[in-house]
């Protein structure tokens, strides 16, 4: 059996995909950087901007339910996820860290839709900022490549 190798990168060719982004508004000067990087690179990878809906959600447990409505109105190529889980003091990051970690992943499985997960689980909001910029960028790279590459594979 041979194994097409496409080498160090996917497909980034974003010319005529559509692309939803769920952005969380808790930590929103955060999640509003990760939101600018995402769609300055989905820019950058020719994404028409008419074809990038971006909705927004209180916080990170309500972005799988807003990614499930999108995904089965069938009018996207594949989904974002932006949002931002600081440590605190209680059990409650771990649960919103793992639950919305999930519910991500399930969507996509569940839906056979690319979804891209760029929500920061961090220790603290310095943390956070110190990657915005490069996780909102790969989150619009993982997007347009999964989606290239499950077209190509079906």
């Amino acid at each position: 059996m041979q194994v097409a190798d496409q080498g160090s990168a996917g497909d980034l060719a974003g010319e005529g995909l559509r692309i939803a982004i769920v952005r969380a508004r808790f930590n929103d000067a955060i999640t509003t950087r990760l939101a600018q990087a995402c769609l300055a690179e989905l820019e950058r990878l020719d994404v028409d901007p008419a074809d990038i809906r971006h909705v927004t959600v209180p916080g990170a447990l309500e972005i799988p339910l807003a990614l499930k409505a999108l995904a089965e109105s069938g009018d996207h190529d594949a989904l974002i996820a932006l949002g931002c889980v600081i440590r605190g003091e209680t059990y409650h990051f771990e649960l919103v860290a793992n639950e919305s970690g999930a519910g991500v992943t399930r969507v996509a499985l569940d839906h056979g839709l690319p979804v891209a997960n760029a929500i920061l689980t961090v220790e603290t909001e310095a943390q956070a900022w110190a990657r915005a910029d490069d996780k909102g960028r790969d989150a619009a790279r993982v997007a347009v490549e999964m989606a290239n590459l499950l077209d190509d594979l079906s």
